[in-house]
């Protein structure tokens, strides 16, 4: 396995294809994380259900394959993306399983634990939800997202009306075995927000319901704010969880803090042949705390624990930046925390340029423009290699007055996760080809700005035994 651009301190397989997180809880003080996996190569097939777990939501252990296809079941092609839940005191898996690739055919099947998720038994009764609705012309049918009200089970699930957009299925049930199709809880415009909604989550939060959908055929991560009752979500406030189109498939959990806490899957952004030689693909993202802003913008914001995971360090005050580059002294990294605040000054643009080689043959810039309001990633230059994207993404981002920019990153191998102003989310993979794009440059053009302060840390692994 080529260990180049492996994450140190993100969650990833030990080895060939990890996607979706497809089970989160938090049981008996551990943090429990099901995963789409192919343990027999590092391409999307024949998904299994890998598992890790962990007792401070950082350093993890990676458990046996908690679920595998059964051959001639109705899981014998995937088992796919599902949700955990405690029935009686019983943790349960609730999952998509395929029969076939064709994207109509799935159904969801069920799985227990009796020994606190170190093994798990699927239902005799499976599939205990066949196929979808009769009446509707859908795109597809997967997903679930299962909670309960009083004593009856509801499921949200993933899908799609031709003609109008992605949606979101509502079922109920009694026992988790008999489901009662509903309605649907929302149906989405499919000129803004996809013909497809993906992996449905729906919960409450801070006082509102929240409902993220992975939508296609952008295949990006969208979230919707509002009220949810009388089995129909009225959403207030809309918009996108990840602007670097690399985060995806998100799940959640409530934990014992009364947190929720939010991962997702970081796709790869090299070719298919890239990550076969590799041997491994995909990792999740840093895990994320919600919360609500006044006006119902949803904001994810790194977990406290992940403060745990630094290092050495370095702190630089107040500096003038001019037309060009200043390099940061000392700092050269793969495995990184950056917390930067800049004043932009009279500056057109400024920034950092991270992941970069002494002459700048490679290097990823991100730069805030304040005349178009902006902030980009550019990739152009993140890498000499072949087959991975190299690109330029942007946001929208007005600072308010007297508002310095703010950007937190985590660089990690080949994981670039950044949250700006305390408010935006962005996401990225960038696969440097030479040894030393290790760099970090502060910049400005266009005029002046003022580098007020900046920390940066070197990660540590988070691997370690698991102590039961």
């Amino acid at each position: 396995m080529d260990l180049r651009h492996r994450p140190r301190y993100h969650l990833a397989s030990l080895a060939n294809f990890m996607n979706d997180p497809t089970g989160l809880l938090h049981w008996k003080g551990h943090y429990h994380l099901l995963y789409q996996h192919n343990p027999h190569g590092a391409v999307s097939a024949y998904k299994h259900k890998g598992h890790a777990v962990s007792d401070d939501l950082v350093h993890w252990v990676h458990l046996p394959v908690a679920l595998a296809p059964t051959p001639g079941g109705p899981d014998q092609e995937h088992c796919a993306t599902g949700c955990l839940v405690e029935d009686a005191g019983v943790p349960t898996l609730v999952y998509s399983a395929f029969a076939s690739l064709d994207p109509l055919q799935e159904s969801v099947c069920l799985a227990r634990s009796y020994d606190d998720l170190l093994t798990w038994q699927k239902d005799a009764r499976n599939p205990v939800l066949a196929g979808p609705p009769a009446g509707l012309d859908l795109t597809g049918f997967r997903d679930p997202c299962v909670w309960k009200e009083g004593a009856t089970w509801y499921m949200a699930l993933g899908s799609g009306i031709r003609g109008l957009g992605g949606a979101v299925l509502l079922y109920r049930s009694a026992d988790l075995v008999q489901w009662e199709y509903l309605q649907p809880a929302l149906v989405g415009d499919g000129r803004e927000a996809g013909t497809m909604w993906e992996c449905p989550n729906l919960f409450g939060l801070d006082g509102r319901h929240v409902l993220i959908v992975s939508s296609l055929p952008a295949r990006r991560c969208l979230y919707f704010t509002g009220t949810y009752r009388d089995l129909q979500f009225v959403p207030e406030a809309k918009g996108v969880v990840d602007w670097g189109g690399c985060f995806y498939a998100p799940q959640t959990l409530l934990d014992a803090q009364g947190r929720r806490i939010m991962f997702g899957w970081l796709q790869e952004a090299r070719g298919a042949e890239a990550q076969e030689r590799a041997g491994w693909s995909g990792m999740m993202s840093l895990p994320q705390v919600l919360s609500l802003e006044p006006g119902g913008e949803l904001v994810a914001r790194p977990a406290p624990e992940v403060e745990a995971l630094r290092g050495a360090h370095l702190g630089f005050g107040s500096v003038a930046l001019g037309e060009g580059l200043w390099e940061l002294p000392g700092v050269r990294g793969e495995a990184l925390e950056i917390v930067a605040r800049f004043d932009p000054g009279s500056a057109a643009e400024l920034g950092l340029r991270l992941r970069r080689s002494p002459g700048g043959e490679e290097e990823t810039v991100i730069g805030f423009s304040r005349q178009s309001g902006t902030l980009a990633v550019d990739r152009r230059r993140s890498s000499l290699g072949p087959s991975v994207a190299l690109d330029v993404r942007e946001m929208p981002l007005t600072l308010r007055p007297g508002e310095p920019l703010e950007l937190r990153i985590f660089l990690d191998g080949s994981a670039l996760e950044m949250y700006v102003n305390r408010r935006h989310y962005w996401a990225a993979r960038i696969y440097p080809s030479r040894d030393d794009a290790l760099g970090v440059a502060a910049y400005a053009a266009g005029g002046t700005a003022r580098l007020l302060a900046l920390d940066v840390w070197e990660m540590e692994s988070i691997w370690r035994p698991f102590v039961a």
